[in-house]
């Protein structure tokens, strides 16, 4: 199937209550089980390239592995940039087959955010691809602190900066191993009855699976980013294989075993947020 604009489907979920995952790819194995488990459920999601992901692989190389990969599985597939920093990052991603792109000003003013994602989204409409924003800033575990969404700057963000997506600080962190986010469900609501554009929270493997399922199915929550939590499957996998088999030096040979156990997690995540076929 072709893949298809995150709006798309974050316009679906929010009409039928309920969410996807925004899953973030590391490589060409977690890419595939993140697939491998769309296919297998009937349920879409959102191939996320990072950071981390780009400043391993070349931009123009995901977007292309990134379709293929869309293009072999009958579930639709969004191909997103996460956390694109400037106009260049996200024009290369536009540029490089994505479907949608986020663009991540929340560290700046608000008028300066919103000045540079309103640029972003006029460009991101002429490739027909959609655009995620982020207002309030969503912080890192053990690193800088979260500053919780202001309801006042989320109306006006969303109003002016021409988003189809909405990220939201409401007690989530990036890079939790534990699941011991304290997400205020009373913002999130406060937030969505000044908007209805569809809300996105970052750093979701904190959140447990029962608040997942409560966000998804009462609120305008619609994409989850879950990465943490399928690396530590994928890292545990790894190391597992590693000392069980310590005579095998083919990286492939020790790697493979991995995509199985990333599948089999990524189908327990999405099933528990979202609703088969939509």
């Amino acid at each position: 199937m072709t893949a298809v604009k995150l709006s798309t489907l974050l316009k679906k979920a929010n009409k039928n209550n309920y969410a996807l995952a925004g899953l973030v790819v590391l490589g060409w194995e977690d890419a595939l089980a993140f697939t491998q488990a769309a296919d297998e459920t009937g349920i879409p999601i959102i191939l996320q390239a990072g950071p981390s992901c780009r400043a391993h692989t070349p931009v123009p190389i995901l977007g292309k592995m990134f379709r293929y990969l869309s293009d072999q599985t009958k579930t639709p597939i969004c191909c997103h940039i996460d956390h694109g920093y400037s106009l260049n990052e996200c024009l290369e991603g536009m540029d490089s087959g994505f479907t949608s792109v986020m663009y991540d000003g929340s560290k700046l003013s608000l008028k300066s955010n919103i000045n540079n994602t309103a640029k972003i989204a006029k460009l991101a409409k002429s490739y027909n691809i959609s655009l995620e924003g982020e207002v309030g800033i969503v912080g890192y575990h053990n690193g800088k602190i979260s500053e919780g969404t202001n309801l006042i700057e989320a109306k006006k963000f969303a109003s002016e900066s021409g988003i189809d997506a909405m990220a939201i600080s409401v007690g989530n962190t990036h890079l939790q191993t534990s699941k011991i986010a304290k997400i205020d469900i009373k913002k999130i609501k406060d937030i969505q009855s000044v908007t209805n554009i569809p809300l996105v929270l970052h750093g979701s493997s904190g959140i447990s699976y029962q608040m997942r399922k409560k966000i998804a199915y009462n609120t305008n929550v619609a994409k989850f980013n879950i990465g943490t939590e399928l690396r530590m499957v994928a890292g545990n996998s790894l190391r597992e294989n590693i000392n069980k088999n310590i005579k095998i030096f083919d990286r492939l040979q020790l790697i493979r075993p991995t995509i199985i156990k990333i599948k089999n997690k990524t189908i327990q995540i999405i099933k528990n947020i979202s609703v088969a076929n939509g």
